[in-house]
C-alpha cells in the first residue's frame, strides 16, 4: 500500500500524483511518446505473432491492453498538441490533465466497443449507452471543482 506523500502542504494519496508534481512538461511528453511507441510495438507483436485461435484469454488480454495503451498515448499527445496551439494563454498542466482524461475515456470506449463486437453483443443501443455513460462521467468530472493549489 502506498503511503500518502506530503508536498507543499497537500496530501497526494498516489505515487503518480507525486510524480506529476515533480515532472516537467518536456519529461512528461518524452515519457508519453516512448510509452506510446512501446505500446504500439507490443500491439504489432501481438498482431503478428499470436494466433487468436490458440492464444486464449492471455492473447486477447494482451491485444486489448496494448491497443488501449497505444490509443490512450496517441490521443493524449494529439489532444495536448491541439489544445496547446488553440489555447496558448492557459496553464499547461490543465491541458495535460484534460487530454489524458479524455484520451483514456475515448480509448476505453473504442476498446469496449471492439470487445462487444467480438462477442457479438454490439448493437446501436449498446453503443449509445456506452457513449452516454462515458459522456456523463466526463461531465461529472468537469463539474467537480477542486481547490486550486497554493503557489
Amino acid at each position: 500500500m502506498l503511503k500518502t506523500a506530503k508536498l507543499k502542504g497537500y496530501a497526494y494519496p498516489h505515487f503518480f500524483s507525486y510524480l506529476s508534481q515533480n515532472m516537467t512538461l518536456r519529461q512528461y511528453l518524452i515519457l508519453m511518446g516512448v510509452g506510446t511507441a512501446i505500446a504500439w510495438g507490443c500491439f504489432w507483436l501481438v498482431l503478428n505473432y499470436l494466433n487468436p485461435e490458440t492464444a486464449g484469454a492471455v492473447g486477447f488480454t494482451l491485444f486489448y491492453l496494448s491497443l488501449f495503451l497505444g490509443l490512450t498515448g496517441t490521443i493524449t499527445l494529439l489532444g495536448f498538441t491541439w489544445r496547446y496551439f488553440q489555447h496558448r494563454d492557459e496553464v499547461l498542466f490543465r491541458h495535460v490533465t484534460a487530454s489524458f482524461r479524455q484520451a483514456t475515456f475515448l480509448a476505453l470506449t473504442v476498446v469496449v466497443g471492439l470487445f462487444l463486437q467480438s462477442q457479438g453483443q454490439l448493437s446501436w443501443w449498446n453503443l449509445i449507452l456506452l457513449v452516454v455513460g462515458v459522456t456523463c462521467l466526463e461531465l461529472f468530472l468537469l463539474s467537480v471543482r477542486r481547490s486550486p493549489p497554493q503557489l
